[in-house]
């Protein structure tokens, strides 16, 4: 099923719906103690990826690289679902991050690189030894962590977190070429047409800092994140800021939001890249 930003928004309004009916009944419970929040939320990002597929003949190693704006990118949704949650007792928290998005058959540039010292080649599906090329991508960003906070007053918050990310991405690119694409010594680089799939796991540390600043006497804030982190050849970071209306039941924001993966050696996900707005409905109780 494609999905349009019109449909997006209709599952957005379906899920606060869905959930604001328990949310009411149980807030009294919790006034008093344990306090919740459920955020589900459309976030619009340009998506950068460079994926290495690694030798797909003896001769050959493929890398693609995808770059797309979000009013292309939705044109190959299959599927998405992001929501984020907090649980908080007293100054401590605990907070996760969802993110599920299956993009199929994107246009993309595809490099092939011979083993036998050849130079690297590019082609993609505006020239025309490439009438074809897609990469279509599955992926899991999930984060979790714990925090304290150091500032609680009604002007502003800040609270300390740390954690992890966990990526999991599965890459697939089919090409159909005009004829096999041969390499300086004679070699196949590639067939005439073919496809390969891989998919890549990585977790890391993370650790930072949110909160929000209260604009005057209003009820309009400023929502702020930022956090670093790395382990096992992989770097990431992840920061976003924006406006947001508070309601007795929660709120609404909308933020700039930027993700990124680095990850060095001979790996499938050499870089990940998203920057782009968010709009969510947050739900407290």
């Amino acid at each position: 099923m494609k999905l349009s930003v019109r449909n997006i928004a209709v599952i957005l309004a379906t899920m606060a719906a869905s959930v604001a009916t328990p949310l009411a009944a149980v807030a009294q419970e919790s006034a008093e103690g344990w306090k919740f929040s459920l955020m589900p939320y459309v976030w619009l990002p340009t998506i950068k990826t460079d994926l290495n597929f690694g030798p797909v003949l003896g001769a050959s190693h493929l890398q693609s690289e995808v770059s797309v704006p979000p009013n292309e990118w939705l044109r190959d949704l299959s599927m998405a679902f992001l929501v984020a949650g907090e649980a908080r007792y007293g100054n401590w928290l605990v907070g996760t991050d969802f993110i599920y998005l299956h993009l199929s058959d994107g246009n993309s540039k595809t490099k092939v690189k011979s083993r036998d010292g050849g130079p690297l080649q590019m082609f993609e599906s505006t020239t025309v030894l490439n009438t074809d090329t897609d990469t279509s991508l599955k992926t899991v960003i999930w984060s979790m962590v714990g925090g304290y906070s150091v500032v609680a007053g009604p002007a502003a918050t800040v609270d300390l977190i740390g954690g992890f990310r966990y990526l999991w991405l599965e890459g697939s690119t089919d090409w159909n070429l005009n004829a096999a694409l041969i390499g300086p010594r004679n070699t196949i680089l590639l067939p005439r047409s073919g496809s390969v799939s891989k998919s890549q796991s990585v977790t890391t540390g993370i650790v930072g800092a949110k909160g929000r600043v209260r604009l005057g006497e209003s009820n309009w804030f400023v929502p702020f994140y930022v956090d670093v982190g790395g382990g096992n050849s992989v770097t990431t970071w992840q920061a976003a800021a924006g406006i947001g209306y508070a309601y007795p039941w929660g709120d609404v924001r909308l933020d700039y939001r930027y993700m990124s993966f680095d990850q060095n050696g001979d790996k499938l996900i050499k870089g990940l890249d998203m920057g782009g707005f968010a709009l969510g409905v947050n739900f407290v109780f």
